[in-house]
């Protein structure tokens, strides 16, 4: 998604608690409807106002009841974040118990699932109901680091009142998102929170910086895994007749024979042995492997589809269902292929690389992105996807499940093109 430039939430040279008081009163101001002495940083208006238009009550938020104990095991588990658990206390407890501190781990629903760090703010972030179990989203307790991140998808800041909900004011928090690094899919959010009068400028890069080390843990893991399968893929690619190729389960290439060697091919979510049609490679043959698939072209003509449905109603990660004569298929889609896909759907005559990049953001220029960008959708949903320029193919009926009424898009793309 591009590099995100971290904007720590007390300026450089600024007073702590002069800040907090203007801030006080930007927030008073703006719940009363009176004009506004200042602006609040873009990311604390735009959650503002995703907060009022929820109905979110400023004093109490909308708590969620935490979960039971073997629930929040059950999550622990399947959250994928249990392997790098040990990373991310190596790299913020001792900062956390020196500094009073805590450090937070929420999942992708935005569930506390760890907590660890100084007794004392523990104890003060009981009071606040963070507590493990609890849902930390915005929808629940309003802006918050964790909460905020979960939705902007990069690292937040968040100081005294710029917290929605007033009994978080004498409150700070950084938090980072973790990646899965295998498919791009939002795993959850690390975050330091301590007490206000604590806020340091330095502690967003810090955590920047350890959830960018706990993605490198999970990177190399999962080559390690890749590895082995390309030890299994070799001997058994040399007794298949035709073209095939040995992928993980996540579409990663471990091996292939007659074909073009590529990274990463998209396979279905909800992939089962059998026939399917898959972007590029037109009708193939899934069967089951220890670890991963191998995938026959077959020889039957390729029937090309005839309906995509770009679903974005979940605002925790957004699909790209294809149909056709040859069946279904449903792939998940990162924010920024979801929010390009989503303005080519709009633009059924095409988008050339400048237009998209202002539709993007905001600024024509960035080209070099958004034909990178393009270029690994097009290997992923070849036959789908035209350029020159970017659009759906002509003879393919595209539509679009945006969220209900009231909620936003899980993503961000220019105000013109969400109109």
């Amino acid at each position: 998604m591009g590099q995100v430039r971290l904007e720590a939430a007390l300026p450089v040279g600024a007073d702590p608690r002069r800040h907090a008081r203007a801030l006080a009163e930007v927030h008073e101001a703006a719940l009363s409807g009176r004009a506004l002495p200042s602006h609040p940083r873009a990311v604390i208006g735009a959650s503002w106002q995703r907060m009022r238009r929820l109905g979110l009550d400023p004093d109490r938020g909308a708590p969620v009841p935490a979960l039971a104990m073997e629930q929040l095991e059950a999550r622990r588990r399947e959250s994928g974040l249990a392997a790098v658990l040990p990373a991310l206390r190596g790299g913020l407890i001792s900062l956390a118990e020196q500094a009073a501190h805590i450090m937070v781990v929420v999942d992708a629903d935005g569930r506390v699932l760890w907590r660890d760090g100084s007794t004392a703010v523990r104890r003060r972030a009981d009071g606040l109901g963070l507590v493990d179990g609890v849902d930390w989203r915005e929808n629940a307790v309003g802006t918050n680091a964790m909460g905020t991140a979960l939705v902007v998808r990069h690292p937040v800041q968040v100081y005294s009142a710029e917290h929605y909900v007033r009994s978080q004011h004498d409150w700070t928090c950084a938090a980072a998102p973790l990646h899965d690094p295998r498919d791009g899919r939002l795993l959850g959010v690390v975050d330091l929170s301590g007490p206000a009068s604590t806020v340091h400028p330095t502690t967003l890069a810090l955590v920047d910086t350890v959830a960018k080390l706990a993605e490198a843990q999970l990177r190399t893991t999962h080559l390690s895994e890749l590895e082995q399968l390309r030890g299994l893929a070799s001997p058994l690619l040399a007794k298949v007749k035709g073209r095939a190729v040995i992928a993980d389960p996540h579409g990663w290439i471990a091996a292939s024979a007659g074909l073009v060697p590529v990274g990463r091919i998209a396979l279905p979510n909800d992939a089962t042995a059998g026939r399917t049609w898959l972007p590029t490679y037109g009708n193939c043959l899934l069967e089951p492997l220890p670890g991963g698939w191998l995938v026959r072209l077959t020889e039957e003509e390729d029937v090309p589809p005839t309906r995509v449905v770009l679903d974005l109603r979940s605002a925790r990660e957004s699909t790209l269902r294809v149909s056709g004569e040859a069946g279904t298929w449903s792939h998940r889609l990162s924010p920024r292929h979801a929010e390009m896909l989503y303005v080519l759907a709009r633009h059924r005559e095409g988008r050339s690389a400048s237009e998209l990049s202002r539709d993007l953001f905001g600024d024509a220029g960035r080209t070099v992105t958004v034909r990178a960008e393009m270029s690994r959708m097009r290997r992923h949903f070849g036959g789908i996807l035209l350029g020159r320029p970017y659009r759906f193919a002509d003879d393919v009926e595209v539509l679009v499940e945006r969220p209900a009424d009231g909620e936003v898009l899980p993503y961000s793309v220019a105000p013109a093109v969400r109109a």
